[in-house]
Order: C-alpha cells, then sequence, then structure tokens
C-alpha cells in the first residue's frame, strides 16, 4: 500500500505546483500579434497596472517610429498606462480597465493567468466581453528597443 501511494502523493503535488497563481498577473507579456509589450507591475496599492514598454516598429505606418506614434487622443502610446483600477477576486483580478490606443476607448477588463503562464485579459462592454491571450516575455526584450 505504501508503495503504490507514495507515487500519487508525488505527483499530485508536482501537478499542484505546475499550475499558475490566476492572481499572479504581473511580469510583461506580448499582445496579441505581438506588435507591442505591457509590463504589468504594482500601482502602489498592491492591483496591477499594465504599461506599454516596446512597440514592434514593423506594426507602425510609415514615418512613425516608437517613440511618436499615438493613440486616438494624440498621446504617445510608449508609457502608456493601458490597464488599471483592478480588485483582487478568488480567480484572477476583476474591476479594472483596459484601454485600447487605436480606438481611444477604456473597456471594462479582467486578468488572470493561466495554467501555462499566459495572461488570459478579457475587455468587456456590458455582458459581451472579447478575450485575448498575451504570452510572457523575459523583460530584457520588451525594453531593448527595437528588437522584434
Amino acid at each position: 500500500m505504501k508503495r503504490t501511494f507514495f507515487p500519487i502523493v508525488a505527483f499530485a503535488l508536482a501537478a499542484g505546483s505546475a499550475c499558475a497563481d490566476p492572481g499572479d498577473v504581473f511580469g510583461t507579456f506580448a499582445t496579441e500579434g505581438a506588435s507591442s509589450h505591457v509590463r504589468i507591475a504594482d500601482c502602489g496599492d498592491g492591483s496591477p497596472c499594465g504599461t506599454v514598454v516596446w512597440i514592434d516598429p514593423a506594426s507602425l505606418p510609415g514615418g512613425k517610429t516608437p517613440e511618436t506614434v499615438t493613440d486616438a487622443e494624440g498621446q504617445k502610446i510608449l508609457g502608456l498606462t493601458m490597464l488599471q483600477g483592478f480588485e483582487k477576486k478568488s480567480k484572477g483580478w476583476a474591476g479594472g480597465t483596459i484601454y485600447d490606443p487605436k480606438k481611444g476607448k477604456t473597456y471594462a477588463s479582467r486578468l488572470k493567468r493561466l495554467d501555462d503562464g499566459v495572461l488570459e485579459v478579457k475587455g468587456c462592454i456590458g455582458p459581451l466581453c472579447q478575450t485575448q491571450q498575451w504570452a510572457p516575455v523575459a523583460d530584457a526584450a520588451a525594453t531593448s528597443g527595437t528588437e522584434g
């Protein structure tokens, strides 16, 4: 009995440690399409804030650079806070907002880390939500300027 019990317990512990904490949304992530990187850090109150830290120059219209491209409101996108206002929930973060620089609009948002380390980002208008999955990236690549 002991010989079969130990491998089962060891497997269960290993499987449990492989699961990501849905509330651990901090780090740097590539947005869908990998056209930009967003670093999610503590806003100062324990909640996550997401800031654009890298923009792929190849994704920009002619004559624009990551340092000069602006949103629909005329604000520079690089350094822009696009995620904020979240409250901790049992399965991630909710009650926050996400800003879409292309449209100049802000939407209700939820965040959670999936078991594979990917960040699930939802932007919602009422009950209708659009879900994106942002892949984690190394911080060095996120801030290296023009690397793609």
